[in-house]
């Protein structure tokens, strides 16, 4: 019974149109180096062209020494070997110069996909991050992007040059033999055949390989990341057989499309070499009979040489373009990707903000016809502390997140000071708040660098008198170059506290007319915990701001309370009049209180 095909057609149809779509782009996109492609193009075919005469000037040189045996005619002899040293000279030169161009245009070309990566990343939203993978996108921007440079800096003047040997080695082989020429024709096609149908089926297999090394980096980072989690539950052996999985499966994978990539080179071998035994011996023959002379013989079986490395040159290039294909296919799939709706034009802007925030009937589900926010509305009058509280789930975060404007409500709209966020650049509206959340985040830089990243004007007396305020300036000047000390890459030389309390600084610094405070208190002792509600005290004073909090004893003095449970507000107040009302909100309190 014949084997079914584990890929239909149809998959196949789709799956070669989405590489030949996004091959169409990467053409596109090397538009601007093209006329320097061209060039190197050319200065590869010249070499090329230069080195076909080679085999039939040292075909000449035998002739001469035969015919003139015994008195062989040196002096044209010699004249024919400088002139080949000239050709091989003149070849290397312009191998040369070809191979520096393209390695320019490779190195600039990498650098523009790299920034349009970057850029790209600017304007994705944030439901992307939300749905992929850290490292699967670095993968892209890293691998992929490697693959491509290397692609572009050897096998186009690898193939044009080639090509060209080809075509310049067929049409010297016709001057000397027909019928010879004839034998290494029949082999192309049948070669070309051949390895065009296994080329077919390793294509899928490279992007495939592709795909699984960016989820190979994602498992790398989580692991490298999570150490502490992983080893704090005895996750080791766990995480290394999840990596294993991965591995083995990007190892299979490899070696398959290599495998089928490699047949290339021993099918056209094949081929090609039983061409060369058909000419060698009918060769012989035309020797013998005076159709061919012993220089003519010597040069075509040169070119028969020759003429089979461009062939072969060509199959093994193959394995790296469908590389080139793959990693493509993958970076312009990303650069495809949907980005954040345009802002309005022409956008209103807040020239005197008040702080007066609404909510006007608000739906919003992350997954379409799973609602987390439903027929949300609540007004925040300006200077007004307001504390969002409730379960896992009940979706303070996504009010936050609607808030900033990472994501638009389905139904319903938000005002600030009366002016809907819609119809505001979202830039405008992140503006307007500073945030504070419960993963700190710090930058490789020094702690100044890092204060000042929300006010790049703010001089060092508004980062210290910030400092001071939000109780860290003692931590600072402990520092050994106080200020101008490095923070490192994982900010492991302060403790977690003190990055609490730098974020606050951060804040304070960039003086934002609204303040964003997400469960901030939740990873650090009570002592650190008072300090930082005491900067919350200050940095919030005046400014209408929004707390998240699972320790209820935290927003005991906010103004409002708003108490969320699956998306809806069951109840709002203040501290004193939710515990009267002895609802949800004094049943999660006292649930609390009692454990402390």
């Amino acid at each position: 019974m014949p084997r079914k095909s584990t890929s239909p057609k149809g998959v196949r149809n789709k799956s070669s149109g989405k590489t030949l779509k996004s091959f169409k782009k990467f053409l596109i996109s090397i538009k601007k180096y093209r006329g320097l492609i061209i060039v190197s193009i050319i200065l590869a075919m010249g070499s090329a062209i230069l080195g076909i005469f080679i085999p039939k000037i040292l075909g000449d040189i035998t002739n001469i020494a035969v015919n003139t045996y015994p008195d062989i005619d040196f002096g044209t002899i010699i004249g024919k070997v400088w002139l080949v040293v000239g050709l091989f000279v003149s070849s290397a030169v312009l191998n040369y110069i070809q191979a520096y161009i393209l390695t320019v245009v490779s190195a600039k070309y990498t650098r523009d996909l790299r920034s349009q990566i970057i850029d790209k990343i600017s304007r994705l939203p944030i439901a992307y991050f939300d749905k992929n993978q850290y490292g699967d996108t670095l993968s892209r921007m890293t691998n992929d992007i490697e693959v491509i440079a290397t692609s572009l800096s050897q096998e186009i003047t690898d193939v044009s040059l080639s090509f060209t040997m080809l075509v310049g080695i067929m049409i010297i082989m016709l001057t000397i033999s027909v019928p010879l020429s004839l034998i290494s024709f029949v082999v192309v096609p049948i070669s070309v055949v051949v390895v065009g149908r296994i080329m077919g089926h390793a294509q899928k297999y490279f992007t495939n390989r592709q795909t699984t090394l960016g989820a190979l980096n994602s498992r790398i980072e989580e692991d490298y990341s999570g150490q502490v989690i992983i080893k704090s539950n005895s996750h080791e052996t766990a995480s290394i057989q999840e990596f294993s999985n991965v591995n083995q499966k990007l190892t299979k994978i490899t070696m398959r499309a290599q495998f089928l990539s490699s047949l290339s080179f021993p099918v056209t071998h094949i081929f090609t070499n039983l061409g060369y035994v058909a000419i060698a011996v009918l060769g012989g023959f035309f020797t013998v009979n005076g159709q061919l002379t012993i220089g003519a013989l010597q040069a075509f079986i040169q070119y028969v040489s020759r003429f089979n490395r461009p062939i072969t040159e060509i199959a093994s290039t193959t394995a790296t373009i469908q590389g080139l294909l793959a990693s493509s296919e993958r970076i312009f799939e990303f650069l495809s990707e949907p980005e954040e709706e345009p802002d309005p034009v022409p956008a209103q802007a807040i020239e005197k903000v008040k702080g007066e925030v609404e909510f006007h009937d608000v739906n919003f589900g992350y997954l379409k016809n799973t609602p987390i926010i439903k027929n949300f509305s609540v007004k925040v009058k300006p200077g007004m502390k307001v504390a969002i509280v409730g379960p896992t789930g009940a979706g303070k975060t996504t009010i936050i997140n609607l808030l900033m404007r990472f994501y638009d409500p389905d139904s319903g709209y938000i005002t600030i000071d009366g002016v809907p966020t819609r119809e505001m650049k979202r830039a405008d509206v992140r503006k307007l708040f500073g945030m504070v959340l419960q993963d700190t985040w710090l930058f490789n830089g020094t702690v100044e660098e890092n204060l000042r990243y929300g006010s790049q004007n703010a001089t060092i007396d508004d980062i210290k008198r910030a400092a001071k305020a939000s109780n860290v300036n003692h931590v600072i000047e402990a520092l050994p170059h106080t200020y101008r000390s490095e923070i490192s890459e994982d900010s492991d030389n302060i403790s977690a506290g003190e990055k609490q309390l730098i974020t606050i600084a951060r804040a304070m610094v960039a003086n934002p007319p609204m303040m964003i405070l997400d469960e901030a208190t939740s990873n650090v002792d009570t002592r650190t915990e008072q300090l930082i509600q005491d900067s919350f005290e200050k940095l919030t004073h005046g400014r209408t701001s929004f707390v998240i909090a699972h320790r209820l004893s935290t927003i005991r003095n906010s103004d409002l309370i708003l108490v969320m449970k699956d998306g809806n507000i069951v109840e709002q107040g203040n501290h004193a009049e939710l515990l009267k009302q002895k609802g949800f909100y004094a049943e999660l309190y006292n649930s609390q209180f009692a454990e402390n």
